[in-house]
């Protein structure tokens, strides 16, 4: 006999997320905030209900109208920084540039050097990620992540693999973006990370909770 368990990761989540909040999903391992950070972030699509972006529904876009508007409207910073040790600091933050389907009003070398510069890798960009530490290697992963000037950041345990003191820098360069208009949401299951954000989203059971 087969397994007929249907397993629900997320239930009657209803969420907005204003442009300009810096917010923290919280939540225990299993919670359901990775599922909702891959929805909020348009990587997976919701069995049921929708989702809307500047008022405007894209649940019914298709998958290569989703997969370019995900490209122009956020940014991913991960845990395990996701950097190509085959390609140079430089070369990882352009990355996403390549698979751009759009034109670009900005000359992408330039800003590259210009992120480079304010977060304090410049000297590192013909550096392979192997060769600098993980606070360097998480501030080549931000840079990526602002390339192509998203609306929105979804940074997922962005300081999971960082000792305490880098982490805090890291949250403290999140705190100066949002200052600047962007939008940022963290996930994570430390409250002391979430505790530098403005909001706090408490996810529990595949519920959000007050």
């Amino acid at each position: 006999m087969g397994d007929d368990t249907v397993f629900t990761a997320l239930r009657d989540v209803s969420l907005d997320i204003n442009e300009g909040e810096y917010a923290a999903l919280v939540g225990p391992s299993g919670s359901g905030k990775s599922t909702l950070m891959h929805i909020i972030g348009l990587l997976d699509k919701p069995t049921s209900g929708n989702i809307e972006i500047g008022g405007k529904d894209i649940s019914k876009l298709d998958d290569d109208d989703t997969s370019t508007l995900r490209s122009e409207f956020v940014g991913f910073v991960f845990q395990q920084f996701n950097l190509i040790n085959k390609l140079t600091i430089k070369e990882n933050i352009l990355l996403p540039i390549g698979y751009a389907r759009r034109k670009f009003d900005y000359d992408p070398n330039e800003r590259a050097n210009y992120l480079m510069e304010r977060f304090g890798i410049l000297s590192k960009a013909d550096s392979f990620p192997n060769k600098i530490s993980g606070g360097q290697q998480q501030r080549v992963a931000i840079a990526r992540a602002l390339i192509m000037k998203p609306k929105l950041i979804l940074a997922d345990e962005p300081t999971g693999n960082l000792d305490t003191k880098t982490g805090d820098e890291i949250m403290e360069l999140f705190g100066e973006l949002n200052k600047e208009g962007i939008t940022i949401l963290v996930v994570t299951h430390e409250p002391d990370i979430a505790a530098r954000t403005r909001r706090q989203i408490k996810i529990k059971d595949g519920e959000v909770v007050k």
